[in-house]
């Protein structure tokens, strides 16, 4: 059941974890043209700093965006802002949790300001927020 904008308290949150696979990453690479070796190709990512193949950061953006417009708030959302920061990378294959937290309540637009987190490994890879008109 999604939630409206008058059932949301500010410090609601949802989180999931899920690991981002290789084929996951190629398939991205493929819709979105971007096919930078540092994401498709191992042989290459060895050769980085990162040591293995990273997954795109805005595919990262697209599982939170799944978050907002699928589980919480859930169905019906429409973001009207997200922004973030890519603070590290995430590994091809590795588990990642996404964490969503209702962070204001805007009266004038109905509209909700979410923080968003995407943790690796333990330690925040992507942190921002999102401003939405949640369902209803």
């Amino acid at each position: 059941m999604p939630h409206t904008y008058d059932s949301l308290q500010i410090g609601d949150s949802f989180s999931i974890n899920r690991v981002v696979t290789a084929e996951e990453v190629r398939l991205f690479a493929e819709l979105s043209g971007d096919d930078n070796p540092i994401h498709v190709d191992e042989a290459y990512a060895r050769t980085t700093r990162f040591g293995k193949p990273i997954v795109h950061g805005v595919y990262l953006l697209g599982i939170v965006s799944k978050v907002l417009g699928r589980d919480f708030p859930g169905h019906g959302s429409v973001a009207v802002n997200i922004s973030c920061r890519f603070l590290r990378p995430v590994h091809v294959d590795s588990e990642i949790t996404v964490e969503v937290r209702v962070a204001e309540k805007i009266e004038k637009h109905r509209h909700v300001r979410m923080r968003i987190f995407v943790y690796s490994g333990g330690k925040m890879a992507l942190g921002g927020e999102a401003t939405l008109i949640p369902p209803g």
